[in-house]
């Protein structure tokens, strides 16, 4: 079975392959990858890669070059979609202390983008169409110096320090909403909206314990490597499992590709590194 898999939450994480299984706290999860197998490009757009072509074990995307570029096209993060006619909101997404970022998302997903993204806790700035938001994103990161991408190294690696309260997270969202609305030069065609924190906390499943326990992330995959564990939390792509070595975190990202099987009562064997902000310490197997 080729693997893929998204995280957000116990209502809305599951690992798919060929069929989907839905995951909840506490459920063990244990695979393996084929012994022999390569990691094959998934193809773009619901089209299989025609040259089943080979992609690294620690990619991201599982896309050859080809596909990638196809995978882009027509989307809304490449401007190409000028012509949407649909309306959108510019939001303020907040993943740990000093850490905030400005996007846009069609408001008919509502806040799917903002649990696919493992946002912590967010707000929306505005709602209109595309060009407007897209105006007003660009606006933000000139005037306030916040990015419209954060790297998932970066927010994997922020949760462990995330404050106790929803107050104490929803402080920076509440100050730069306020300086957001402040500024000139907003849309005409934008309506601004108040500023309502939202907190994913409780649905990401991250409490205390699952945060503090965390000894670092899935490096990547391989031929007979074996991941199992316990979920205790799933913040955007990321499963959190409870190993016996602590808590590990799976990016789900880098599964799709390889040809998996099932694997209870396996042990695993997958390398394991500390977050990016700690990769002088030495690595290790989880």
């Amino acid at each position: 079975m080729r693997g893929a898999a998204v995280g957000g939450g116990p209502a809305r994480a599951g690992l798919g392959w060929g069929r989907c299984s839905a995951l909840t706290w506490g459920k063990s999860v244990a695979f393996g990858v084929e012994d022999g197998g390569v990691r094959t490009c998934v193809g773009a757009r619901g089209h299989p890669c025609p040259g089943r072509v080979e992609v690294s074990a620690r990619s991201t995307g599982a896309r050859c070059e080809e596909c990638a570029r196809l995978d882009r096209a027509h989307s809304v993060a490449a401007d190409t979609m000028a012509d949407d006619r649909r309306p959108y909101h510019v939001y303020l997404a907040w993943f740990g202390p000093g850490m905030v970022k400005a996007g846009i998302t069609a408001v008919e997903r509502g806040s799917a983008r903002l649990l696919e993204q493992g946002a912590v806790c967010f707000s929306w700035l505005g709602a209109g169409p595309l060009m407007a938001a897209r105006r007003t994103e660009e606006l933000l990161r000139a005037a306030l110096g916040v990015p419209d991408r954060i790297p998932y190294a970066e927010k994997r690696a922020v949760r462990a320090r995330l404050p106790g309260t929803e107050g104490e997270r929803a402080a920076e969202v509440v100050a730069l909403h306020a300086r957001a609305l402040a500024l000139d030069g907003w849309p005409e065609s934008l309506v601004r909206e108040p500023c309502r924190v939202v907190d994913h906390v409780e649905v990401f499943g991250l409490g205390r314990e699952s945060r503090a326990e965390v000894v670092g992330e899935v490096a990547g995959l391989g031929p007979g490597g074996v991941v199992s564990g316990e979920l205790v939390a799933a913040a955007g792509p990321d499963l959190h499992l409870r190993t016996a070595r602590g808590i590990v975190v799976l990016d789900t990202r880098l599964l799709p590709g390889w040809g998996l099987v099932p694997a209870a009562g396996r042990e695993p064997s997958v390398p394991v590194v500390r977050f990016r902000r700690e990769r002088s310490a030495q690595d290790g197997l989880f």
